[in-house]
């Protein structure tokens, strides 16, 4: 009995459960519903004004202008539902309105909008937006339309005139690839910063701090690295809304925080100089023989100037470049852009391709000579009193391959100075390759690795760019080579690496600082909006390598490159290294060998101010490359002076 009963009480129990379930599901779910969203308020994101990008001189590169926007809030449901549909003819009438005005009162020159497009642009079924967004109808209103709606509003339901900013870039295309652009954020998922912030977004409390999917970020150059600096902070409406996820009340504000201002080092006269100089080289090259031959094949050039004390980058340029405004107002032709939009100077991936499709990053040829000689006095493979004769070849390994001097020249008795200066192939292959394999076998390769990247070929320059490259090491492709002592032979005269141009920026820099290689500097401060001082960059010591002061000495003097033209008239005394850099293709099955111009020199000799280092890719001799650093030297001697004082008055610039 009292079994049944229990089994008769459970029953009872689960029956009213199950009843009371069903009542709130089915006959209390909606008036439930009104209840949960009573209060509900819900965050609409407000973009900040991106802070500006400032040059030396106090230029702006990059900036944000101001804009005017025309969006509409949903006041009532327009979409596909029962209800919806009947409240569609009201739509369809303002849009018809709203297109009228816009056409009268817009642009003459722009395309005309339809009923079609503004309808879409509302989003009536919320398949972009829910009902609380406002939508945007159109963007960059002329003064005209701004002034009828904002007259007119009453007339037009939910009907906002919104400020935006739009970004803007110097008509001089000055450092553009350095500069950057901006995207959607929706389409940059692939970068790997902003795959993390979209992964972070979702977890993110603070409404503030969230990425919108339409607002521009940086996708590359300085743009990107200071993104975070340069964004400021979102505001938002925050938007009562009713049970069906419409506008229900007023909505307040939370302003947005304008980003911080970034100072570039970037002098855009240096900089301007070192692209037009580029410019008139290559031309120069294509139509005036050098060696009895033209080089139509040169049509890429690239070029980095780093102040030695500070670090600081005062020109990087990589030519051809762009115009960067096209990514806020289109291109004719994208192809043009798409070629060129790539930093050279830090990346293979460059703007554009010589004639034979070489990319930015070459060998260094004979430009390695001053720390090959470096390293051999280091390792007491020779001495500073020693001399090599020099017959015009050396002879090495097994099957007595030969290295030849250019020219096939034999210099006679050389010792380290003169081996530089005279860019002698022979003493470096007999007496630094051969020698450091002779003293340390297999192990050689990592001695002169250590080396390199101490003087920052085959290691990051730390400038903070993205996308930079750490170069290109082959002399420890033992198999490429043949032998260990072959990989060191063509090391010491500077056929195994391929580095980029910052990185052979700051190996000048190292050599005129005498072991210290400095962090390339390219932001000296960062402002806020009042022109607070938020940060300052300062010089930065990586690494330092401790030589001997004679051996300096000796292989600054020999840094003295002859006959080189472009500085006959040249009033400081200067450390110089031409290189030659060959290259061989393959064209149709046949061995073609091109010649690299590479460049770099420090000025003035005592008591050194800039480095500079060019490259042209299919430019021919290093001496081709010459007359674009000479022209970036003449720019900072006006700006800065070569010996300290600026030679233009500030009243003439």
């Amino acid at each position: 009995m009292r079994v049944n009963v229990f089994y008769f009480g459970t029953f009872l129990l689960f029956c009213t459960i199950i009843i009371r379930l069903a009542i709130l599901q089915f006959v209390e779910e909606p008036g439930l519903k009104d209840l949960e969203t009573i209060g509900q308020v819900k965050n609409y994101p407000l973009e900040p004004v991106r802070g500006s990008i400032i040059d030396a001189s106090g230029t702006a590169l990059a900036y944000s202008t101001s804009t005017q926007a025309l969006y509409i809030t949903l006041l009532k449901d327009y979409s596909s539902s029962d209800i919806g549909k009947k409240n569609r003819m009201e739509v369809e009438k303002l849009a018809t309105e709203i297109v009228k005005v816009l056409n009268h009162y817009g642009e003459p020159t722009a395309d005309k909008l339809t009923i079609e497009d503004v309808m879409k642009s509302m989003d009536l079924d919320y398949k972009m937006q829910p009902g609380y967004a406002p939508r945007r109808i159109k963007a960059n209103l002329t003064a005209r339309e701004v002034a009828y709606f904002m007259e007119h509003k009453s007339e037009y339901p939910g009907i906002e005139v919104v400020e935006e900013s739009q970004r803007q870039y110097n008509p001089d295309k000055v450092a553009v690839q350095t500069i950057g652009y901006l995207k959607e954020f929706r389409g940059t998922k692939e970068i790997k910063k902003y795959k993390e912030l979209d992964a972070k977004n979702k977890t993110l409390k603070d409404p503030g701090l969230m990425y919108t999917e339409r607002e521009k970020v940086g996708v590359d150059g300085l743009e990107m690295m200071f993104q975070e600096i340069l964004r400021g902070k979102n505001g938002y409406r925050r938007i009562p809304v009713n049970p069906r996820n419409m506008v229900d009340g007023v909505p307040t504000m939370i302003s947005p925080e304008k980003g911080y201002n970034v100072h570039t080092t970037i002098h855009k006269d240096i900089q301007v100089a070192a692209q037009q100089a580029i410019v008139d080289q290559l031309q120069w090259l294509r139509t005036h023989p050098v060696s009895e031959k033209l080089h139509p094949n040169a049509q890429t050039g690239y070029a980095v100037a780093l102040e030695v004390d500070t670090g600081n980058v005062v020109a990087m340029a990589s030519i051809p470049d762009y115009d960067p405004n096209v990514w806020e107002h289109g291109s004719d032709d994208w192809s043009t852009v798409l070629n060129h939009y790539r930093n050279g100077t830090i990346s293979p991936y460059s703007s554009g391709r010589s004639g034979n499709q070489l990319e930015s990053l070459v060998l260094l040829g004979s430009t390695i000579k001053p720390l090959t000689v470096l390293i051999g006095l280091n390792e007491k493979l020779f001495g500073l009193n020693d001399y090599y004769n020099d017959q015009g070849a050396a002879f090495f390994g097994k099957d007595n391959s030969k290295v030849r001097n250019a020219r096939g020249r034999a210099f006679g008795a050389l010792n380290a100075r003169k081996a530089i200066e005279h860019s002698s192939n022979a003493f470096m292959v007999d007496w630094i390759g051969e020698k450091l394999y002779d003293k340390y076998g297999s192990q050689s390769i990592e001695i002169w690795d250590k080396y390199m990247k101490d003087f920052g070929l085959g290691v990051s320059t730390q400038s903070g760019l993205p996308y930079e490259h750490v170069g290109t090491v082959e002399y420890n492709n033992i198999e490429q080579a043949g032998s260990y002592l072959a990989a060191m032979a063509y090391a010491s005269f500077g056929q195994s690496g391929k580095y980029t141009t910052l990185q052979l920026a700051q190996y000048a820099s190292t050599l005129a600082n005498r072991g210290e290689r400095i962090k390339p500097q390219l932001v000296s401060k960062i402002e806020d909006q009042n022109g607070q001082v938020i940060k300052e960059y300062k010089r930065e010591v990586l690494n330092t390598v401790v030589f001997s002061e004679q051996y300096w000495e000796e292989v600054i003097a020999g840094m003295n490159t002859q006959g080189l033209r472009a500085f006959d008239d040249f009033k400081f005394d200067f450390a110089r290294k031409t290189g030659t850099s060959e290259q061989d293709i393959y064209v149709d099955g046949q061995r073609k060998r091109l010649e690299n111009s590479v460049f770099i020199a420090f000025a003035p000799r005592e008591k050194p101010k800039l480095a500079v280092a060019v490259v042209i890719p299919e430019g021919g001799y290093g001496s081709s490359a010459a007359p674009v650093a000479r022209k970036i030297f003449d720019a900072y001697d006006e700006v800065y002076g070569l010996d300290g004082s600026p030679k233009l008055l500030e009243s003439d610039r």
